[in-house]
């Protein structure tokens, strides 16, 4: 998951500033980039982390996107590359000093569950998400009052900073000028698990059918007698950067993790489309919801 880095030093070292901008896009693009870099000088980690002198776990976290880097790494491995065209450490030096920003969450750092804040930053950051679920309405679509109710067994206070960092969450949705793409597979049981009372799941279940209508949302519903690969709630993440691996995140209680081998990734999507294959098609689902609350 991305480390917070709360403060940089300044060029020359004097003193400390604090950079502005989620760090997770610019550690995802350097470590790609610095990858790529050693592979093309032919060297294995442990060669590229012994010229640089920082250890072969420091090195594994940058090329990962998984820590900030400090400009005193970065040039021991370029210089290990042998890179001197003084553009690309230029440009390369500009991105390592995004890797060390605070991520937007960070002032409400004490409502995002442990091992949560890698996903959030990509979140705000992607192009897609796709998600499936097997028992609760996903966050981005829920209701005040069903989230509400998700929460009820934690403190008051905890409970309204979760609802305060959802409501900044539901903003992507409708954000402007590219709003976030979020295409949801729900087991039918989701609709069907009655979360607080009859008014609050009437509540959420039109305002799915209301989340349906709009373009940049897609709702499917899988029929829970369908057998299918999926342990558990499923996120895949797809950013806008064409050269960026798209992101998984497992939530609990196989997780939090983030399956990051290019044989996981192909692996969930494979489970994904699957998923996607096997549930009622989008069109359906104002009319599948519309079942349910007639029954409810």
């Amino acid at each position: 998951m991305v480390s917070d880095t709360t403060t940089k030093s300044a060029p020359g070292g004097r003193g400390s500033t604090r950079v502005q901008g989620d760090p997770l896009v610019p550690r995802l693009l350097l470590g790609r980039r610095l990858r790529d870099l050693r592979e093309a000088r032919g060297m294995t980690r442990a060669d590229a982390a012994g010229a640089a002198h920082v250890s072969i776990s420091k090195l594994t976290r940058i090329e990962h996107g998984r820590t900030g880097v400090r400009q005193r790494d970065l040039a021991g491995l370029l210089a290990a590359y042998g890179i001197g065209d003084e553009a690309e450490r230029s440009t390369l030096a500009a991105l390592a000093e995004q890797t060390n920003a605070r991520p937007w969450w960070h002032p409400r750092r004490d409502a995002v569950p442990p091992g949560m804040g890698g996903y959030l930053s990509a979140e705000t950051a992607a192009r897609l998400v796709r998600r499936f679920e097997d028992r609760y309405v996903p966050e981005l679509l829920r209701t005040d009052a069903y989230a509400r109710a998700v929460l009820r067994d934690e403190a008051p206070e905890a409970v309204e900073a979760r609802l305060d960092l959802l409501s900044r969450r539901r903003r992507l949705l409708r954000r402007r000028p590219r709003p976030l793409n979020l295409w949801a597979v729900l087991d039918e049981a989701v609709l069907r698990n009655r979360v607080g009372d009859a008014v609050t799941m009437r509540g959420q279940l039109r305002h799915l059918i209301e989340m349906c209508w709009r373009p940049n949302v897609t709702v499917q519903i899988l029929p829970s007698a369908l057998r299918h690969d999926a342990d558990g709630p499923l996120t895949l993440v797809r950013f806008p950067q064409a050269s960026l691996p798209d992101l998984v995140y497992l939530d609990p209680p196989r997780g939090p993790s983030y399956p990051s081998g290019q044989g996981d990734i192909e692996q969930y999507w494979h489970v994904f489309n699957t998923l996607v294959t096997r549930a009622a098609p989008p069109e359906r689902t104002p009319r599948i919801i519309e079942s349910v609350l007639s029954g409810a």
